[in-house]
This record gives structure tokens, sequence and C-alpha cells, in this order.
């Protein structure tokens, strides 16, 4: 057996261990892409939420929020103020509270001086 042939042969374990490590990790960050995906829309629901809530306030409106949201309704002066949290979906320690907030005028303050 020549130096070359023995050195290829001890070389074939190391290629299946390099793929053990490199294939998890591999799945773990495309997961991670995922997951920072879907928490990025729900945060986006979440500010339009809160400005279509700050609307249909100020207009004295019924309004829709993301399913398990918790909204926040305030009114300072001329201004209606709306806050939206809502879970982020994820899997234990990945779950996030997720925040939007958006103020409006009052519909029936609009055109009046302040």
């Amino acid at each position: 057996m020549s130096p070359s042939e023995a050195g290829r042969r001890t070389d074939r374990g190391y290629v299946t261990a390099e793929a053990a490590v490199v294939v998890p990790a591999l799945v773990l960050f495309a997961m991670t892409l995922v997951w920072a995906l879907v928490a990025t829309l729900a945060q986006i629901q979440c500010v339009d939420a809160a400005r279509a809530g700050a609307r249909a306030a100020a207009r004295q409106e019924p309004q829709a929020a993301p399913r398990g949201a918790r909204v926040t309704i305030s009114r300072d002066g001329s201004r209606v103020r709306v806050a939206v949290e809502a879970p982020a979906p994820g899997l234990g320690a990945l779950s996030l509270t997720l925040r939007a907030e958006a103020v409006a005028p009052a519909e029936e303050s609009v055109g009046v001086a302040v």
C-alpha cells in the first residue's frame, strides 16, 4: 500500500464527521432565518393594526387586531393613541411580544384650531 492510499483511507471518516456537524448547523441557521421572517411579518401586522386602530378609534369605529393581541386605546386631548401588543409565533425561548403604537387626531377635532 502506498503512502497516498493510506492517507486517503484515514480521511474517509473526516468527511462523515464534518457532515454530521455542518448539516445540523445549516438546518438550525435556516430555521432561525424562517423564524426571523415570521417575527418580522408579525411586527408589520402589529404596526398596521395600531395605525388602523388609531384611525378607527379617532372615528369611533370598531377595530380589528391580530389574533391574541392586546389593544390599549387612550386619549390625550385631541389625539387618540392606540397600542397593540401581540405574541409572535415561536417556540419556548424564541417567543416574543411584539409592540406597535400609533397616534391619530380625533375626528371631532379635525379642522378645529387648537
